[in-house]
């Protein structure tokens, strides 16, 4: 239709709107010839496909080049057909009136939805929302909530943003109102003008640690409640405005996401039997979700907690139907048990996630700790040596570095274990490597629910020392970083994940006292209780004698030394089964003690001063 009234008002404009005699025969010559060309340019530029509602400015140039390409040809062919006979200006003028009249029919559905429903739909919304954040991100916000028509998110009234160069101007047709250190004085302005701000969304999903950090501030300054945009990530599961969500603790810890190597991974996972073990714990279960994605043959899973695997197979058969999965209870520490799972289930690949790993409470039960922690790992190493598997993975902790606690130390002893693989002097013939990180947000028993309980119980929030940092990362970067180091390993290699500065634990509980809404030290109290056996003010992520290692990943660092002698390390472990079984606490930190002379534990001078069975049978040897 566009196109026959555009020829028509060519004609029309013209000759003034009175067709003389004599031209009706070229107007009906030219029609045929433009109207068919037009209509088939619009097809093969695909026009009629726009979703008129999101047009956008590649629509607009799409629809000019069909019209000019259109117009040209019929052009062309009408000067050959029609020769002198056909008015020139009628070239000209049908063309642009053709490119108006079809982008009028075109941004129409736009204007409407974006300009006139919104603004019929303000006058009856009493939600008011202040985005903080003019960009990309808040200009998208903005269009989402004055197209979706859905009265519970309200309508947006301006932006906040940092960038002075911003202040005064207009975008997607909302004032930028100013800095978000002026939130308070903003919200109180535009409630003057009858426009209650309800709520203010930070939408910066860019943003680093501290400008998350400050922008909270400034939202809590003002009273009013805050919500912040998800990573472009989190937008791609759905809607924006369906996607908002309270602050995290991963915003304002800054930790930037880590991108895989997917193509890595698939060739280590693809079409292996995988065997996690610890697999319902926080890390193991996480690895169990993400190894699934990978299209192993079957995914094998060893723990004890018969609730929480139930539920975790759950859940695994219900995400991805078509996974041969199967569930084993056992425990780590009985051979025989492991042995018939890595048998059984011919494995090929394992991530070794079971250990104890409280530090508090190894230090009141070092043979349990002792037994789960190393007699398992070798356990899990010797069997999976002896079936020839190709990758084994252990996962292990930066308090193994100079360890002051017995889980740190026992943590070590494995990493030595697994770096020694086969003890039996046969050839290796798998990868067997480790992998150490710090703490993991949200794990359980970790600082964070601890936190989170104390403050819903109106506090004291305890943090044993003001000092005291420790590296952090989210569950899936731990998982995603054992996977890629299983990608990556060739053998007695530690890979550490670069994790920026170490957090101060005592930010950490003012910053969740804070998206409470509450004030630390005022509402809630924090408490310092001390440091607690075994704990250390700052961790460590490598020994000075481990030789650092190019990656093909940047973000992750591998590291290598010497290997512990297999034989030596046989002998070892065979005394220390007779000392877990016989011997005191004393006996097994002075046995561990000759294998990381590193430990610095509160017995460490005791340890040094008297001599074990297996001291002296070395020394005669």
């Amino acid at each position: 239709m566009a196109a026959i009234f555009s020829y028509i008002g060519a004609y029309l404009s013209r000759f003034e709107f009175t067709l003389p005699a004599g031209v009706e025969n070229p107007f009906w010559i030219g029609m045929s010839i433009f109207l068919p060309l037009k209509i088939g340019a619009y097809r093969i530029f695909g026009m009629h496909r726009v979703m008129s509602r999101m047009v956008g400015v590649f629509d607009l140039y799409q629809l000019v080049l069909a019209n000019m390409c259109a117009s040209t040809l019929a052009g062309l062919l009408t000067i050959i057909v029609v020769g002198r006979a056909f008015p020139r200006s009628i070239y000209f003028l049908d063309a642009a009136l053709c490119i108006l009249a079809t982008a009028i029919v075109q941004l129409s559905p736009r204007l409407y939805w974006e300009v006139l429903a919104p603004a019929r739909r303000a006058s009856n919304c009493s939600k008011s929302i202040l985005i903080y954040g003019a960009g990309v991100a808040g200009c998208m916000l903005a269009k989402e909530l004055s197209c979706s028509g859905d009265q519970v998110y309200g309508r947006a009234v301006g932006f906040l943003d940092d960038d002075k160069s911003k202040h005064g101007s207009s975008i997607c047709g909302l004032p930028v109102l100013g800095a978000g250190k002026n939130a308070g004085a903003i919200v109180a302005k535009l409630a003057c003008k009858g426009k209650l701000v309800s709520e203010i969304v930070i939408a910066m999903p860019s943003a680093t640690a501290r400008e998350m950090r400050a922008a909270v501030n400034f939202c809590r300054q003002a009273g009013v409640p805050f919500r912040t945009l998800p990573g472009l990530s989190e937008l791609l599961n759905g809607k924006i405005r369906r996607q908002l969500r309270d602050v995290s603790l991963n915003d304002l810890l800054g930790r930037e996401p880590v991108c895989i190597d997917e193509t890595w991974i698939r060739q280590t996972i693809a079409g292996q039997s995988v065997l996690v073990t610890g697999g319902c714990g926080s890390i193991g279960s996480e690895l169990c979700r993400q190894v699934a994605r990978f299209g192993p043959a079957k995914l094998v899973i060893l723990d004890q907690a018969e609730s929480e695997m139930y539920m975790l197979r759950l859940e695994l058969q219900r995400q991805y139907p078509d996974l041969c999965l199967a569930t084993e209870i056992g425990d780590i520490v009985r051979a025989q048990r492991v042995k018939k799972v890595i048998f059984g289930h011919a494995i090929s690949v394992v991530f070794h996630a079971a250990a104890y790993k409280h530090v508090p409470l190894m230090e009141e039960n070092i043979a349990e700790a002792v037994e789960n922690n190393v007699i398992g790992t070798y356990n899990v190493a010797h069997w999976a040596s002896r079936a020839g598997v190709k990758k084994f993975v252990l996962i292990s902790t930066d308090k193994a570095v100079n360890p002051t606690s017995v889980m740190g130390i026992t943590k070590r002893v494995a990493e030595l274990i697994v770096s020694a693989m086969p003890l039996d002097g046969s050839s290796r013939r798998g990868a067997f490597l480790s992998v150490r990180f710090g703490n993991v947000l949200g794990s359980s028993g970790s600082v964070i629910p601890i936190f989170q309980r104390q403050i819903a119980a109106g506090g004291p929030v305890t943090v044993t020392h003001p000092d005291m940092r420790r590296y952090f990362m989210s569950i899936s970067e731990a998982a995603q970083l054992v996977l890629q180091a299983s990608s990556m390993g060739q053998g007695s290699e530690v890979f550490v994940l670069e994790m920026g500065e170490p957090v101060r634990i005592l930010d950490l509980a003012k910053n969740m006292i804070r998206l409470t809404g509450l004030i630390p030290g005022e509402d809630i109290e924090i408490k310092f209780t001390g440091l607690r056996p075994g704990e250390k003010l700052f961790e460590e992520l490598r020994y000075n004698h481990e030789q650092t290692l190019p990656t093909p990943h940047n973000k992750i660092s591998r590291f290598q030394s010497e290997p512990s002698n297999a034989l030596y390390l046989a002998r070892w472990l065979a005394h220390l089964r007779s000392f877990i079984e016989e011997g005191t606490a004393e006996t097994l930190k002075k046995h561990l003690l000759l294998l990381v002379p590193e430990y610095r534990g509160p017995a460490t001078a005791v340890s040094r001063s008297t001599s074990s069975p297996f001291t002296v049978e070395v020394a005669n040897a």
